[in-house]
């Protein structure tokens, strides 16, 4: 059995009785190793325990990057003082805890310390402990060190307060973050503000996100850059893109456009709220760049099915000396995988361990997709059956999904077994399989799918698409009336087809699958789909000519595929529509993703 650092007898770098003093070598030590010959050199020489000596080497085992064995010497150094009674020892390995995913417990453990030696924790202390908790999604810990920060009266101090707010953000409590929210004086700290819109997005909320950036302008109180960053983001997911505009000329105002991660946030909100030619002129107007920046350079590209350009992308980044890591070789598969190129993708795949990156969920569900679309179904189904980790249902999905554009029902069985031993709650996943045994003729099958759907109480998730207009998202909802102009947008979407009728538009009703009913009825159940009515709704209410960006919430149908095509073409408009997967540019009656989707 090896030795710990701690315990072990290292051959020292300086004499066990340095003629010296040890601090000033302190700084020269960048390896864990050299770290503890120091230690080892300092105890022989009865200086183990000198405060200097202990607060150096604390805070270079726990600084931000450090690797989690520098963080556990620290707290083996710190374990082994009798009766640690300095405050920074404890704020400055519980900062190291902060700074890790996984060190809640741990930090628990070392505030119960202080508190067992008498010595009285400080704001820096609950600062750092409620960031441990909230990196590792540690409610209950969390919770716990609020109740002390109250005790000692902590809570409401202007730098735990914001902290508390986060911690509860992050760890999914909205309501105790709200109720935190409500305890800064006059609501009037953009540390706290930050904290709340941060959290909104985080959590999926991006219209709570805006609102409270409105408020916070209400008030007078200036955006920083972790402000904006947060609110493009929300821009983002709502594919807001005029309102993401004017943060970017806000940007500029302030002064904030020197900064790579606000500039990265540009990049990637105009590439999500279907701007590419915005986020190329971001990123190629940056001074200095990044591997985040070229990362996320790289997926707007493959979201838009530009294959080629961001490989080409990729490459230069390489030459140019930035490492990738696991986000960028997540747009590279993204890019080979959009754009049909195979082979390449799996070579990518492949030389993700060069770098020493071990792929994730995200990055097999790249190569299942890559193999799956391109007609390689059992290839697929063996690549998830022999992961090295559990497969998700994510991934079975997506194949899945392939089977059912492919026609291949045993397989599409199979796979579905798969995944309802994983979730039996997902609407989508019955609705795709029974599809499928209709389309093949498997109608038996169908019909018992579809009743075990209705036993489980399962229902499919209803389309949605909406069209940003002056600065306003507009909803619209497949077939339902919910929007105020939802009459208008339907008598806009008839005479559309009409007149689309006339240049050859036929409803193709492929994907329609009830026996009792007949073609036309099939066509009426296509006609007012959620895109038809954002497109039809935009078309109504722009100008000649204006650019229109949907986004939708499911992958779009193959007649509404069709359908944008020909608007684009007979009504001379450009319609960039973002589905659950990616991008699709209809210009002059084609698509970007050459019906490859």
């Amino acid at each position: 059995m090896s030795s710990s650092p701690l315990t072990a007898t290292p051959t020292p770098l300086l004499p066990a009785k340095p003629k010296g003093p040890l601090l000033p070598h302190l700084p020269h030590c960048t390896s864990l190793r050299a770290l503890a010959q120091l230690h080892a050199a300092a105890v022989k020489s009865g200086l183990g325990a000198h405060p200097a000596l202990v607060t150096r080497l604390l805070t270079l085992c726990t600084k931000q990057g450090a690797a989690p064995a520098h963080l556990a010497y620290a707290r083996q150094v710190f374990d082994r003082i009798p009766s640690p009674g300095d405050v920074v020892w404890y704020n400055t390995l519980l900062r190291g805890y902060a700074r890790s995913s996984d060190g809640a417990a741990e930090a628990a453990r070392v505030l119960a310390r202080m508190l067992e030696e008498g010595v009285a924790p400080d704001t820096y202390t609950f600062v750092s402990l409620l960031k441990a908790c909230a990196a590792a999604r540690a409610g209950e810990e969390g919770r716990q060190a609020h109740g002390v920060a109250v005790k000692t009266g902590a809570a409401d101090h202007e730098y735990v307060l914001p902290t508390l707010i986060n911690m509860y953000a992050e760890c999914g409590d909205a309501r105790s973050a709200r109720a935190m929210f409500g305890r800064v004086p006059n609501g009037d700290c953009v540390v706290s503000y930050n904290a709340m819109i941060t959290a909104a997005v985080r959590s999926s909320r991006p219209g709570e996100a805006l609102v409270l950036f409105r408020e916070m302008q209400a008030k007078g109180l200036k955006p920083t850059s972790v402000t904006v960053t947060s609110v493009l983001s929300a821009c983002a997911l709502l594919g807001a893109l005029e309102l993401g505009r004017w943060i970017h000329e806000y940007v500029r105002k302030a002064g904030l456009d020197s900064l790579v991660k606000v500039n990265t946030a540009l990049i990637d909100m105009y590439g999500k709220c279907g701007s590419l030619e915005d986020a190329i002129d971001v990123f190629q107007g940056m001074e200095s760049r990044d591997r985040q920046a070229w990362s996320v350079m790289i997926v707007a590209y493959a979201n838009h099915s530009y294959g080629r350009e961001a490989i080409s992308l990729f490459e230069e980044m390489k030459k140019q000396g930035i490492r990738p890591d696991a986000v960028t070789f997540l747009g590279v598969l993204y890019a080979c995988s959009h754009s049909g190129m195979v082979s390449e993708g799996l070579q990518y795949f492949d030389s993700m361990r060069e770098y020493g990156i071990v792929p994730g969920i995200k990055h097999y569900g790249c190569v299942t997709d890559l193999l799956a679309r391109s007609g390689q179904l059992e290839k697929a189904y063996k690549f998830i059956d022999e992961l090295p980790i559990q497969p998700t249902a994510i991934l079975w999905r997506t194949l899945l999904s392939a089977c059912g554009s492919h026609g291949a029902v045993d397989l599409g069985k199979r796979v579905f077994e798969r995944i309802l031993e994983l979730d039996d709650t997902h609407g989508s996943d019955y609705v795709i399989f029974s599809n499928l045994c209709a389309n093949t003729g498997k109608w038996e099958e169908m019909n018992r799918v579809r009743k075990l759907m209705n036993e489980k109480g399962v229902v499919k998730v209803p389309g949605c698409s909406s069209i940003e207009i002056d600065n306003r998202v507009h909803e619209f909802f497949a077939g339902d009336g919910r929007h105020p102009q939802s009459q208008d947008a339907r008598r806009m979407v008839d005479q559309v087809i009409e007149q689309l009728k006339l240049v050859g538009y036929v409803p193709n009703t492929s994907q329609v699958f009830h026996v009792e009913m007949g073609e036309e009825e099939k066509a009426t159940s296509l006609r007012y789909h959620s895109e038809k009515l954002a497109i039809s709704f935009g078309l109504l209410n722009t100008s000649p000519g204006t650019t229109l960006r949907v986004v939708k919430n499911l992958r779009v149908c193959p007649d509404c595929h069709s359908m944008a095509k020909l608007v684009s073409m007979l009504f001379n408009r450009r319609i960039i529509l973002r589905d659950l997967n990616r991008f699709h540019h209809f210009e002059d009656g084609v698509c970007s993703c050459g019906d490859y989707w």
